[in-house]
């Protein structure tokens, strides 16, 4: 049983004359799991967005680090399911599908 406890992405691009950053940052908690998105704009102030995803919605979801564990795992045994496909969370933290 894999669980996802904490992920963070963070993503720079030097673009002049406003360099971006923006940062995803998923945390599970008792109720669910949590996603803050922050996005920063040369130096204008940070925008912040935060929601939650309850544990009912979030039930055998992949989040990226357990869907590369899986890939790994796959490999390992040397060994593809047909039409494997799992419901995932990406990286901007919304819910999706993850086909391999």
């Amino acid at each position: 049983q894999l669980e996802t406890l904490e992920q963070e992405e963070q993503e720079c691009l030097e673009l002049r004359p406003h360099p971006t950053e923006k940062t995803t940052h998923i945390v599970s908690h008792e109720h669910g799991m949590t996603v803050t998105k922050t996005l920063q704009e040369g130096e204008a102030e940070p925008q912040c967005h935060s929601f939650s995803y309850s544990r009912g919605r979030l039930r055998a979801r992949l989040l990226e680090g357990a869907g590369l564990l899986l890939l790994r795992v796959l490999a390992r045994r040397q060994t593809m399911p047909p039409d494997l496909v799992f419901p995932a969370i990406n990286t901007e933290g919304d819910l999706c599908t993850s086909s391999y």
